[in-house]
């Protein structure tokens, strides 16, 4: 038995302002059997779902749970939350006949279980209305004992394990202890009963001066002398005499197991990641015990709480492999989410949240593998985002984010891409398709995330073809752009990843460093920056001959200015852009594109000072800042 669906009517964030429509819910999301993580940035609604499940199941804790103003959406005056569960065996089957719907018909008819929960505001008071189920609209009142097989086990965010652990009255531990077979149903009889007896006999005799074994204590007197002196106070109160008796509690096995503690083996004074763990692996035993006919369900909120990053990745494996039990977890970890398989995974956002199973998404059936051994922690942070730019690899990650921050700067836009919770991701090749249709959906809604495809034209400039003297019938064999149609050719590139909300931007020239080498003014950054890589290449390799330092200048003493001059003398603006293209290579081997980038995206704050010296007509780096636009929505 499993919990397959939640639908959310006016739930929190999951409403809207039309009429009420039993038909229409603004949540609609099924879960898996075992584990579902649920993963998006904050208020998002991961735990608006964590507790419109706990309001209608309630928890094993038996925390006090009522429905509040603040839980209507906006002004609206009814909500409504459905739970449905599938693959009831018999045994559980049996807790809920008069409620059972079916699925499939005659002998293949599987039983089904429904719920729901309606409640209203009348004149600025809530009526709730109590738990029901069955097949109709208006179901049929779920009864306490039947309820008591749908409770779940929750553990709340920022949890503080050490109070759940410690022994008081109706502490967690001896909670999940009762419910346990070593002691369900053994009140009168277990074995801790006799010990505990025979540990308060010993108690008693102490305070009566004895050992334990009915034999004067001659070395300590002390217990004997404290309880004469309180029964010596007690008779002077009564005309009849009277006599107290000292033990350390009644010999019940609740109050019993209310004493108890869990700690490490070995260890003290340990800290909240050790307790937290701890703390889950009781819980676990609570979910996978035996003889229990209910829905075994765990509510994890922010699992990753207390828990440092590798300490996060073996508790998510080990979860994983939990085969009996459901899971609903919140978390917002990338680690987490690199490490969970992404049928697992659901994404909350834009008050909606959408499973990444198989039957949900555009994914193929190879992309999963696939995208599970390439989603690192780094590529993971796509799932929290407001926005995503996907681009090749880590020269555009570097450069990006500075030109936006430039961009912003010159207007006087306090925003950058971090503020405006916008995540560019480098696929480190051109699998766009494989990491895009992540976010594509097989049926509405579909999701609103805004996503830049940002991807090189790859095609040639002539200069190069006049540099390798390839003949005019290898051209376009070799990409050159004169043999193309520019237009048709990203017509037909754009037509293979825009989707949905998934648009691409791709510029007119060959790659994403030319493009900037044909701006007029970026040129010169550009060049600045490749100049400063290659003085330091030399200085790291200076062996102490003099072959190997001459040439050498330091840095500071380079004059680029003067460099910039002589670099672009009678050259036309493609043939410059060209020879910067070709600086790259050194000895016959290539400076690092990402070194470049990380010195342009430098320079880029310093050397330029007017926003006319980025955004110009004609612009060859207007697919960038498009690209920005549409994944900031600004």
């Amino acid at each position: 038995m499993y919990l397959k669906n939640i639908k959310l009517w006016n739930f929190r964030k999951f409403g809207s302002d039309r009429v009420f429509n039993v038909s229409e819910p603004n949540l609609n999301l099924d879960f898996t059997s075992g584990l579902n993580v649920l993963i998006g940035e904050n208020d998002s609604g991961k735990t608006a779902i964590i507790d419109a499940i706990k309001l209608v199941l309630k928890t094993h804790s038996y925390e006090w749970l009522k429905i509040e103003k603040d839980d209507f959406h906006k002004n609206s005056t009814r909500l409504r939350i459905e739970l449905f569960f599938k693959e009831l065996n018999d045994e559980e089957a049996k807790n809920f006949t008069e409620w059972l719907s079916w699925e499939g018909t005659g002998l293949e008819a599987k039983p089904t279980l429904k719920l729901f929960y309606d409640a209203s505001i009348n004149n600025g008071k809530i009526i709730p209305s109590d738990i029901k189920a069955g097949t109709d609209e208006a179901g049929y009142l779920l009864t306490a004992g039947a309820r008591d097989f749908l409770r779940v086990t929750y553990l709340k965010p920022l949890r503080d394990v050490k109070t759940d652990l410690v022994p008081k009255k109706n502490s967690r531990l001896s909670q999940i202890f009762e419910e346990h077979e070593a002691f369900k149903n053994k009140d009168d009889s277990h074995h801790l009963i006799s010990i505990f007896n025979d540990f308060n006999d010993s108690i008693k005799e102490y305070f009566e001066g004895k050992n334990g074994k009915g034999q004067v204590l001659e070395d300590d007197e002390k217990g004997k002398e404290l309880k004469d002196e309180i029964d010596k106070y007690l008779k002077s109160f009564y005309h009849k005499s009277k006599e107290t008796d000292i033990k350390v509690t009644e010999a019940k096995l609740k109050s019993i197991l209310e004493k108890l503690e869990l700690l490490i083996k070995d260890e003290v004074n340990v800290g909240l990641g050790t307790l937290n763990r701890l703390f889950m692996a009781s819980e676990l035993l609570h979910l996978n015990k035996k003889d229990w006919d209910g829905i075994r369900l765990g509510l994890i909120e922010e699992l990753e709480a207390h828990l440092h990053p590798q300490a996060q990745m073996q508790v998510i494996e080990s979860l994983q492999k939990q085969s009996n039990i459901q899971l609903i977890l919140t978390t917002h970890s990338p680690n987490l989410a690199s490490k969970v398989s992404l049928d697992s995974l659901i994404i909350c956002t834009d008050r909606y949240a959408f499973p990444l199973g198989k039957k949900y998404t555009k994914l193929k059936e190879t992309d999963y593998p696939f995208l599970e051994r390439f989603l690192d922690v780094t590529k993971s942070n796509l799932f929290f985002a407001k926005g995503l730019i996907f681009v090749e690899g880590v020269s555009e990650e570097l450069i990006l984010p500075a030109i936006t921050d430039k961009l912003f700067d010159l207007e006087h836009i306090n925003n950058n891409l971090t503020s405006a919770s916008v995540s560019i991701i480098p696929i480190g090749n051109t699998a766009f398709l494989r990491y895009s249709k992540i976010f594509l959906r097989n049926k509405m809604p579909e999701m609103e995330i805004p996503i830049s495809i940002i991807t090189d034209l790859d095609l040639r400039p002539i200069e190069f073809a006049t540099k390798y003297n390839i003949t005019p019938e290898k051209r376009k064999e070799k990409n050159i752009i004169t043999e193309f149609d520019v237009l048709d050719f990203k017509a037909k590139k754009i037509a293979t990843y825009e989707k949905q909300s998934i648009k691409t931007f791709i510029g007119n020239f060959w790659t994403l460093e030319y493009c900037i080498a044909l701006h007029p003014f970026l040129r010169k950054v550009l060049f600045k920056s490749i100049v400063q890589c290659i003085e330091e290449n030399r200085a790291d390799n200076y062996t102490g001959d003099k072959e190997s330092k001459k040439g050498i200048r330091p840095i500071s003493e380079l004059n680029y200015e003067t460099m910039w001059i002589n670099f672009i003398e009678h050259k036309s603006s493609e043939q410059i852009a060209f020879d910067i293209m070709y600086m790259f290579i050194v000895d016959g081997k290539n400076i690092s594109k990402s070194m470049i980038a990380m010195y342009f995206s430098q320079f880029l704050k310093t050397d330029i000072n007017n926003l006319t010296e980025i955004v110009i007509e004609n612009n060859p780096i207007q697919y960038l800042i498009d690209a920005i636009k549409y994944a900031t929505r600004n």
